[in-house]
C-alpha cells in the first residue's frame, strides 16, 4: 500500500507533527508514504519525496512543514483532476491525504467526488471548523498572542498608553477571544459582534477616569464596525480570490486617538502567530490526528476526515461537513463582557 501526503493552504504549528505521526503509523504496516512538495502543485509538477521514519526524525518541534505548502488546488486548475489521477496511477497511490483548512478540505472533497481518492486532516489556527472541537495550531497561536499582550501591558503602563493588538481571525474571533481573556484585555473586538468605535472610546474614557491609565484593546483582523460607523480599507483580493485582511487595527487605533485624545499605539502580530515551535498541546493533538488519519487510509476510509469530539479522535465524511464554520459561542462572548474594561 502507498499513500500520498500533502500540506495545503496556510502553514501552522503542528504540520510536521502530523506528517511524522502518519509516517510512524504507516511504517508499522509497511505502508509507503510519499510527500508532495507545495501541496497540489507538487502533484501537478510531479515533485515529491519518500517520507521515511529517518526523514521525519527531529521534526516534531519544528514549525512550518518539511514538504512545503501552497494554495494551489488541483480541483480548480485546468486539467488538474486528470493530472492528479494520472499521478495517482503512475505512483500506485491508494489515495491522497490532504492536511488543510476549510478551503483545502473543500478541494479534497471535490477531488474525491471526481474519482481521485482523498481523505482530510483539519488544520487552521482560527479553530473555526464546525466539524471538530479543536484544530492543531490554535493553542500555539493563542499562546503567542497572550505572550504579546502580557509584554504590551508593561509598556502601556509605563507610558499611560492604549495599546491596540490586531490578531488573526478572518471570519471568527476565537484567537482574539481567548488571548484577550488570558491577557486581561480591556476590550476585545470580534467579527461575531460588530463594534461601535464611539462606544469603545466611551468605555475606555470611563475606565481611565477611574485612574486606570493603560488599556489593551484586542482586535480580530475580521472585526467589522456596526452599521458602517467607520470605514475600513479595501485591500482587494489575492490571486485565489480571498479577501485580503488587516487594517482594522489601524482604524481602531486612529479612531480612539481622535475620540479620546489618549496616546494609542498599534501592534499587528500577523504571521508571528503561525510560526515557531508548537505547544505541547498542539504536538499531541497533531500526532493523534496523524495516527488516526493513517489508520483511516489503511482501513480504506477515503472520503472521510478525522475530527476531535469529546476528546476522542473520530472519523466523519467530508461530504456534508466541509464548509461549515463555528463562531465564538454565546458562553465565551458572555464571559468576555463580564471583564470588559475591567
Amino acid at each position: 500500500m502507498r499513500i500520498g501526503v500533502l500540506t495545503s493552504g496556510g502553514d501552522c504549528p503542528g504540520l510536521n507533527a502530523v506528517i511524522r505521526a502518519v509516517v510512524r503509523r504507516c511504517a508499522a504496516d509497511q505502508v509507503e508514504v510519499i510527500g508532495f512538495h507545495d501541496a497540489w502543485r507538487g502533484v501537478l509538477e510531479r515533485s515529491w519525496e519518500m517520507l521515511t521514519v529517518d526523514r521525519c526524525r527531529g521534526i516534531l518541534p519544528r514549525g512550518g512543514t518539511i514538504i512545503g505548502t501552497s494554495r494551489v488546488s488541483a480541483a480548480r486548475e485546468p486539467g488538474g483532476i486528470d493530472a492528479a489521477r494520472a499521478v495517482q496511477a503512475e505512483l500506485g497511490l491508494d489515495g491522497f491525504m490532504v492536511i488543510g483548512g476549510d478551503g483545502s478540505l473543500a478541494g479534497a472533497l471535490a477531488m474525491h467526488e471526481a474519482g481521485v481518492a482523498t481523505l482530510g486532516v483539519p488544520k487552521t489556527i482560527d479553530n473555526d471548523l464546525a466539524v471538530t472541537e479543536m484544530t492543531f495550531g490554535f493553542d500555539t497561536a493563542v499562546q503567542i498572542a497572550t505572550d504579546a499582550i502580557d509584554r504590551l501591558h508593561s509598556t502601556a503602563e509605563a507610558h499611560d498608553r492604549v495599546m491596540v493588538v490586531e490578531v488573526m481571525g478572518r471570519h471568527h474571533g476565537h484567537i482574539a477571544a481567548r488571548a484577550g481573556l488570558a491577557g486581561g484585555a480591556a476590550i476585545v473586538l470580534l467579527p461575531e459582534d460588530p463594534f461601535d468605535i464611539d462606544e469603545v472610546a466611551a468605555t475606555l474614557t470611563a475606565r481611565h477616569a477611574t485612574g486606570k491609565w493603560a488599556s489593551i484593546v484586542v482586535v480580530a483582523e475580521g472585526a467589522v464596525p456596526r452599521d458602517n460607523t467607520v470605514e475600513l480599507p479595501d485591500r482587494g483580493t489575492d490571486r485565489f480570490g480571498h479577501q485580503r485582511m488587516g487594517g482594522v487595527g489601524q482604524v481602531v487605533a486612529d479612531g480612539l486617538t481622535e475620540r479620546t485624545g489618549f496616546e494609542t499605539r498599534l501592534t499587528v502580530l500577523g504571521y508571528v502567530q503561525r510560526g515557531g515551535t508548537p505547544t505541547s498541546f498542539d504536538r499531541v493533538l497533531a500526532t493523534r490526528y496523524g495516527v488516526a488519519a493513517a489508520q483511516a487510509a489503511i482501513d480504506g476510509g477515503w472520503g472521510d476526515m478525522v475530527a476531535l469530539s469529546a476528546d476522542h479522535i473520530t472519523r466523519v465524511p467530508m461530504a456534508g461537513n466541509v464548509g461549515r464554520s463555528r463562531p465564538v459561542d454565546g458562553d465565551l462572548l458572555a464571559t468576555l463582557r463580564y471583564f470588559a474594561a475591567g
